[in-house]
């Protein structure tokens, strides 16, 4: 952003004049250092970049790390990166934090910004943040930046979630990241102290969570229904008359299950509101807290509403895929060969 500096300004410091109008003091450029040259690495970097940061890197191997990284970035060990920064962000996984412990007396000081990121919800006793606290006891170890995908920060948080999660025991060190990440363009979240780690690292692991019972639910609907028209229109006739019905199972079975469980699925959304109503008017007032299985129950309202939708639209498309079938068409001129034969107004069976 360009700035008109102001005349008989103090030399020390460089007062401009806005373009929206505000006075602020032109300072130099920041300096982050970012330790790991992977994918989040270079998202990270672009972003910084963009929001007006110097950024240094430091890798195990800075030539070929060079390469996959803008020119205006430098790129160097380890060493020169925490020298150069005060704010440094550890982009290496768990099991690479050891590597950094012959820069202990360079990290001590520092703040650290862990992102990483586990496979499993509590896959360890400790979050990856107080494992690096408890490495390095002399930095300021903040956790945040991981709820955030790499693709995220290269598109920017008008295209992506905009909230960062942000904890430390450190209270000025958690303040200087969540001032960095309102100038990302982020919304920065304080999370309080390094005990809530544990938990921002659980998120990015929920993927889906309200979904888990309505699908699962939605699933056991559509196998029953259709274990049952099998029986019924498949299986009993194979018996009872040795009528061979199994060319039906793809379209007709199929078409016969989607729309029952489109309309229990349906059922669902609104009996849970009548369970509601009914406890109320049972106990006489509505502040009253619902049951666990209730509460449960009116959450997951708009995923079962939503999935009954899912499956009314693909019995539409079933049902107009299905007289292009040369068995449905035989079954329409085979009634109409009846309805002629037997100088019937209706072919239906009397």
């Amino acid at each position: 952003m360009e700035s008109i500096t102001m005349i008989g300004s103090p030399k020390n410091a460089h007062e401009t004049f806005l373009p929206n109008g505000t006075n602020g003091i032109k300072e130099d450029k920041t300096t982050v250092g970012i330790l790991g040259s992977g994918d989040f690495a270079k998202s990270l970097t672009i972003r910084l970049i963009r929001c007006g940061y110097h950024v240094v890197i430091g890798s195990r191997e800075p030539k070929c790390a060079a390469d996959f990284f803008p020119h205006v970035v430098d790129v160097t060990h380890h060493e020169d990166a925490i020298l150069k920064a005060s704010i440094i962000f550890v982009a290496i996984h768990r099991e690479h934090y050891s590597s950094l412990w012959d820069l202990k007396h360079l990290l001590a000081g520092k703040i650290l910004v862990d992102v990483s990121n586990n496979m499993r919800v509590d896959q360890y006793p400790e979050s990856n943040a107080e494992y690096l606290s408890s490495l390095f006891p002399d930095c300021y170890v903040v956790k945040g930046f991981n709820v955030v995908s790499a693709w995220a920060l290269q598109l920017g948080p008008k295209d992506a979630s905009s909230q960062v999660y942000i904890c430390s025991n450190n209270v000025q060190a958690r303040h200087h990241v969540i001032e960095l990440a309102r100038q990302m363009n982020f919304i920065p979240i304080d999370m309080g102290t390094l005990s809530s780690s544990r938990e921002i690292e659980n998120l990015p692991l929920r993927l889906f969570t309200p979904w888990k019972g309505p699908v699962v639910i939605a699933i056991s609907l559509a196998t029953f229904f259709f274990i049952y028209s099998f029986v019924r229109d498949i299986i009993h006739p194979y018996f009872k008359n040795q009528q061979s019905d199994f060319y039906k199972i793809p379209i007709e079975i199929v078409n016969k299950t989607l729309p029952v469980v489109a309309i229990t699925l349906l059922s669902l959304v609104y009996l849970a509101g009548l369970l509601a109503a009914a406890h109320q008017l049972y106990y006489g007032t509505k502040y009253r807290r619902f049951p666990p299985w209730l509460e449960n129950w009116l959450q997951c309202r708009k995923q079962l509403g939503l999935l009954s939708f899912f499956f009314a639209v693909v019995h539409v498309v079933y049902s107009m895929c299905l007289p292009m079938r040369r068995s449905e068409r035989y079954s329409y001129l085979n009634a109409a060969y009846q309805q002629v034969r037997w100088q019937c107004q209706s072919s239906a069976p009397t």
